[in-house]
């Protein structure tokens, strides 16, 4: 036998051992790179991928100071009031620049605008003069950031993207024998179908501009359609406008544009206008095309704030988002959370409640009990074609208020917890704030009775309204009533609304910017009245009819906006004070909306008071219902009853029902005496009756934001059923 040595047999023993540490660090090993794949999985890290995005920038982060250079004013600064006035303005107003108004006529400019608002005259598109009875105080020119610039581009045969086969259809669109109501048909047809096959048009994705656009998150670079350069420069022509036309003390403008966005499905409408607070702005309009998610917008706020830069972005068309505005969830889909509330309220202090396409104020489906709810609602998604209902719940104010103390009792946080402004959303550069004296919105295509249908049509325009409308895919074109055949083109849904009214020491940027922020402001159907509106303990001390009640009352409570906090056992009394526009009918009461939350089921309730009533009339204690005052319209001519109705009304008001365990908030709702609406004036200036299927008269109103009554915390413990486990959180 072949003796083995020590030393041989010592290698194999090595050599074994050696493979099995191999294939232990070979196991280690794979457990490890294993467990790495389901950390990269489960808490979705993608490192390589993250090395190539750590070589981008983000060119919506770039900030320019639109600065421009003018003379000082000779005029005197008006001295601050600490006890604030009231200054009324309109933060959503489109021009050329957006792609929905020059298509349809517009060729007003920025410039213009402002003019308008100072109280010169401009030029529809059909030719008439718009102007204002007096000036407004403040003006914001939104258009949308959108394709912000293109379309004007496309149309201008000069530009090199007009050389492109897509722009030709655009070329001289609005040339002058060309802005006429008979061109509706080519310009529904170009908003309709070509304009949205112009835009989804991407460079192949070898290109280098894929490359740039992924490189700077500029998403637009990829789109054939798209000019950098032409969109930026009409975004600085209009910040240089806001600029230029910005007097401090006199006039303020805001620089600003529309956030137009939806639900990517039902297209639930979720657009805001994006308002800076100085004359520095980032680079070029954060937009649908970076992300349909209104929370990214934020997000971009929220950057641009750590900049020194700071935004307000303010929704609009609640009514028209088929109940996606005020969600119960995210845009995603998940719940909704502390963090959630608290991003959404630092960027969202303000919600427009009314404008041209309605008002969203609440709903006779939400609100059964409140005779005043049915007040020009429009019941269609915006821009639906052909008109889809938009589902009223998720859509209202009223119900978002409620909603949001709901969040609160299950501990997700309130994220509509917002205050109101009025705002019109006119696409002619220049707001329709009259009912006497009425142009709706969209340039050639209602700026005529006939075509939006509070008129008979002519037998002439019949066919030419069947073109337009065919090509908005709208099935029925005419309503044949009483005095004969109506365009049946929604546009009789549309009012002639709204202002924003925001409480500032001063006219100035920074003084209405701190209002908004702070949500002292209210809103108005275009009419401007003015309401206080206090909440405190102890206010029923303070003399109504003292010079010094509003200094008393800001010292000793808080105002619209606010949270008003308990108080031991204090009931909170309120003060309401309501002035009519000089111009506008009489007033006829004023009313205080709650809503609350009980403290142990967490059910929401609604519930209206008339808590002042003109000519001295007196609020039943039971109902809480002001007696009927008599105002009466004319209908023939639309005068309104003489010596009937009141110019002012103030009062103290404390709660009947007041639960101190109770979340609650409370909002003023003025309204006038009746008065016609848009669609009678029209009718009776061209010798018709007004349509029957239509309100021949409306009430202007006016709505405070909230004052939010906090109790003290509850004892109630909130134990949600069900949940999960997860290896990850879900945000």
């Amino acid at each position: 036998m072949i003796e083995l040595s020590d030393h041989y047999l010592g290698g194999i023993m090595i050599a074994k051992h050696k493979k099995l540490l191999y294939l232990f660090l070979l196991l280690f090993g794979l457990y490890l790179a294993l467990l790495l794949i389901i950390d990269f999985d489960v808490n979705e890290k993608r490192p390589f991928l993250n090395f190539f995005k750590s070589m981008q920038s983000d060119s919506a982060l770039e900030v320019v100071d639109f600065s421009v250079d003018k003379e000082k004013s000779s005029k005197v600064m008006p001295k601050p009031n600490p006890d604030r006035n009231p200054y009324y303005g309109d933060l959503h107003v489109h021009t050329k620049y957006s792609f929905d108004a020059y298509v349809f006529g517009i060729t007003a400019t920025p410039d213009d605008a402002y003019k308008y608002a100072k109280g010169e005259g401009i030029k529809h598109p059909l030719g008439y003069e718009m102007k204002l009875r007096e000036p407004l105080d403040f003006y914001s020119v939104t258009d949308h950031g959108f394709y912000m610039g293109m379309i004007q581009a496309y149309a201008d045969t000069s530009t090199d993207i007009s050389k492109n086969d897509f722009a030709k259809p655009f070329h001289d669109l609005n040339r002058k024998d060309n802005l006429s109501v008979e061109s509706a048909g080519e310009r529904s047809d170009l908003f309709s179908t070509i304009v949205g096959a112009v835009i989804t048009q991407p460079y192949p994705s070898w290109h280098p501009k894929i490359l740039k656009a992924w490189l700077t998150k500029n998403t637009q670079l990829a789109l054939k359609s798209f000019d950098y350069d032409i969109h930026k420069s009409a975004w600085a022509d209009i910040a240089r406008s806001a600029n230029e036309h910005n007097d401090p003390g006199h006039f303020t403008t805001f620089i600003g544009y529309e956030f137009t966005t939806s639900t990517d499905i039902e297209g639930g409408n979720l657009h805001r206008n994006v308002i800076f607070n100085s004359s520095e702005a980032s680079i070029r309009p954060w937009t649908r095309i970076d992300s349909l998610n209104p929370e990214d917008l934020w997000t971009w706020q929220d950057a641009l704030r750590d900049k020194g830069i700071d935004t307000v972005s303010i929704p609009h068309n609640s009514n028209g988002s088929n109940g996606q505005m005020f969600e119960m969830e995210s845009f995603l889909g998940n719940a909704i959370d502390q963090d959630y509330a608290d991003k959404r309220m630092r960027n969202e202090p303000l919600v427009e409640i009314t404008q041209v396409k309605g008002t969203s104020d609440t709903h006779p489906l939400l609100s059964p009990d409140d005779d005043w709810a049915d007040f020009e609602i429009m019941d269609v998604r915006v821009g639906s074609r052909p008109p889809t209902y938009s589902k009223p719940s998720g859509g209202y104010v009223r119900e978002a208020y409620l909603n949001g103390l709901t969040l609160e009792f299950t501990q997700q946080g309130n994220p509509y917890k917002f205050g109101l402004i009025g705002s019109s959303d006119t696409h002619t550069a220049a707001g329709a704030y009259d009912e006497s004296n009425y142009w709706s919105k969209v340039g050639l295509l209602d700026g005529d009775a006939e075509n939006r249908g509070s008129v008979p049509l002519a037998e002439e325009n019949r066919e030419r309204l069947e073109e337009y409308m065919a090509a908005f895919n709208q099935p029925q074109s005419t309503l044949a009533l009483d005095q004969g055949d109506y365009a049946n083109t929604g546009f009789t849904q549309w009012g002639a609304s709204g202002l924003a009214v925001a409480w500032a020491e001063e006219n100035t940027r920074d003084s209405i910017f701190k209002a908004f922020k702070r949500k002292e402001t209210f809103a108005t159907t275009g009419t401007r009245l003015a309401v206080r509106f206090f909440g405190g303990y102890d206010l029923s001390l303070i003399d109504l009819n003292s010079d010094n009640m509003v200094s008393e009352a800001y010292k000793n409570g808080v105002t619209m906006g606010a949270d008003l906090l308990s108080n031991g056992d204090k009931v909170p009394e309120f003060i309401v004070w309501a002035q009519k526009d000089k111009y506008g009918a009489p007033l006829q009461r004023v009313q205080i909306i709650k809503g609350w939350m009980d403290s142990i089921s967490g059910r929401p309730n609604e519930k209206v008071f008339d808590v002042i009533c003109s000519d001295g009339n007196a609020v039943d204690p039971v109902t809480h219902r002001c007696p009927d005052n008599g105002a009466k319209v004319n209908i023939n001519d639309c005068s309104i009853s003489q010596n009937v109705g009141s110019s002012e009304l103030k009062t103290h008001w404390i709660d009947p029902e007041f639960d101190s365990s109770n979340k609650a908030f409370y909002y003023v709702r003025v309204l006038e005496n009746p008065t016609c609406r848009w669609s009678t004036w029209d009718a009776v200036k061209r010798g018709f009756k007004p349509r029957e299927d239509l309100h021949e008269i409306i009430q202007e109103r006016a709505w405070s934001s909230p004052i939010w009554y906090i109790p003290d915390p509850s004892n109630v413990e909130v134990i949600p059923l069900g949940g999960t486990v997860r290896l990850r959180s879900s945000t």
